[in-house]
């Protein structure tokens, strides 16, 4: 089965959304979404309760440590599922990536699917300029650091094997940087994975809770602090 980890603040005016996502183009697959309530402000929890009511695959959990890397270690250790997806609740990610993703990691038994965002065979749209600048010299800078070709560390959208992401525990980052350490250490321990390429849609509802000078200071200390356990693995042999 699949588990598909959904991280929610204050996106009330998405939760509909998401539901008819799944519900509409999943049909043919065995999953669970599991709806992580990431301290909203908002009606987001009472809201998502509601509507689970009529969606027997669809958890709510309320996270107990406010932050994303809170609201993924809860949704992994909760799921059900031989392989974890984690999508954002801006539908951002395309449907069709993550159905290509399950068949992928169950028929070539794979630990992980990276998906990029910026390969010949991708579509982005409406990317942020500014962002967009940020995201290529940081992830160019990462390729470098860790000498790997992978091109899209920080996007949230990939999907793991449960088994595997037990292995890497404990996943430390708080926030957005969890989607940067959770890839790191598939490459730095050499599991087996295959980068594939996705698109995205930048969102149309909503606002975004990337605050780019907020989470600098938390990428850099989630690169560092997986370039010394990469170093300390290598030395170990």
């Amino acid at each position: 089965m699949l588990s598909i980890i959904v991280p929610v603040r204050n996106e009330s005016d998405n939760l509909d959304d998401i539901y008819n996502h799944f519900s509409k183009n999943l049909n043919n697959l065995k999953y669970e979404v599991l709806i992580v309530n990431d301290f909203s402000e908002d009606d987001t929890l009472i809201k998502a309760k509601t509507l689970c009511e009529s969606f027997k695959n669809i958890k709510i959990l309320n996270n107990e440590k406010k932050g994303l890397g809170g609201a993924i270690n809860l949704g992994i250790n909760e799921s059900s599922g031989n392989s974890i997806a984690i999508m954002m609740a801006d539908q951002s990610d395309d449907i069709n990536d993550l159905i290509k993703y399950n068949d992928l990691i169950n028929s070539e038994n794979y630990d992980a699917i990276l998906g990029s965002r910026f390969t010949k065979n991708s579509k982005v749209k409406n990317y942020p300029f500014q962002k967009l600048i940020l995201n290529r010299v940081f992830n160019l800078f990462v390729s470098f650091v860790f000498w790997n070709k992978y091109n899209d560390y920080t996007n949230a959208f990939k999907i793991y094997k449960k088994e595997t992401l037990l292995k890497i525990m404990p996943l430390i980052s708080e926030s957005f940087n969890i989607f940067l350490e959770i890839p790191l250490k598939i490459i730095s321990r050499n599991y087996k994975y295959k980068v594939v390429p996705i698109n995205w849609t930048g969102r149309k509802k909503g606002i975004s809770k990337f605050k780019i000078k907020e989470l600098r200071s938390k990428y850099i200390f989630t690169l560092i602090y997986c370039f010394i356990e990469k170093n300390l693995l290598n030395f170990k042999k």
